[in-house]
This record gives structure tokens, sequence and C-alpha cells, in this order.
């Protein structure tokens, strides 16, 4: 088996596919906190850059929430050592005060990823799955579920991008 090197993947692989998200987008997103109960619907927009040499891409995002600001970054990687999507989150109104880490794999129309959350004082942390879809090279969408400890998974955020 042939080792992925970091130029190959920049040219063909995993790292070009991420690149490939790189622009201006705007469009929706739609806030879940239950099953077929929508909290939020909002127009946002989104950069996504390509940053260290192709090695990460960064979306930051601004919007609203609830009538509020809402801003956003998230990065993004792919570790050839692993062959895994690596990810980290931080926003003005979901993650609170944390960082959240995730890691995944590369899909056919992009990438999805799991991470985790704090819930609360002794409480279980939450699973929150990601899934990151480009059709075409004018849309992208991304789809986040909340998963109980129970292993319940609802949608809770969903995002339609059209590249500007």
């Amino acid at each position: 088996m042939e080792v992925l090197t970091f130029e190959t993947s920049k040219k063909s692989g995993p790292h070009h596919q991420l690149a490939s998200l790189a622009g201006d987008w705007v469009g929706t997103t739609k806030t879940w906190f239950e099953p077929d109960n929508l909290a939020d619907d909002s127009k946002v927009k989104g950069s996504i850059t390509v940053i260290l040499d192709g090695r990460f891409i960064k979306h930051e995002y601004t919007g609203s929430f609830g009538g509020k600001p809402l801003e956003g970054s998230c990065v993004y990687g792919y570790h050839l050592g692993s062959g895994k999507i690596q990810s980290s989150w931080i926003d003005s109104v979901h993650t609170s005060l944390e960082i959240i880490f995730g890691e995944g794999t590369i899909t056919d129309e992009g990438f999805e990823y799991t991470s985790s959350y704090f819930a609360g004082d002794d409480q279980p942390r939450w699973k929150w799955r990601t899934t990151v879809q480009q059709r075409g090279s004018t849309e992208l969408i991304i789809i986040a579920y909340n998963i109980s400890p129970e292993g319940i998974e609802n949608k809770a955020q969903e995002t339609v991008y059209h590249r500007v």
C-alpha cells in the first residue's frame, strides 16, 4: 500500500478536497433544540480559507441566533498518520467557553466527524455529529446532530450555503 504524502494529498487527496471548500458563502442556518420544533432560522455568512500552506482550512461565520449576533470559527484538517479528519470549533452561542474537538472520516461528498460537549455539572457529555457535504462547486450543506448519552440522535442544526 502506497503511503499518502502531504504533497500528493494537496494535489489530489484529502487536503485538495478540503481546499475546494475555500471561498465566501451565504445562506441560512436552522436550529432545533427538540425534534420537529424549529427554534431559529437565520441568515449566515461564511468564509473558508486555506491556511498554513494547505495543512488546514478555517471556516469563520457570522449570523444571528434569536435575534442576537452570533459568530464562530472552525479549523479542519486531515491527519495523514491516522487517516482522520480533525476539527476544533468555537462559537458565541453553541460552544459556551469550550473548544470542541472532533474526529472523523472523509466521505464521497465531503467529510463527517463526531465530537462531544459539556452538558452540565455531574452530567454525561453529549455527542455532536457533523456532516459537511459539498454539492457541486456552488452549494455546501453542514448538518449537525445532537446525540444523547443514551445514543438518541436528532438533527440540531442545518446550514445551507451558496458560494458568493
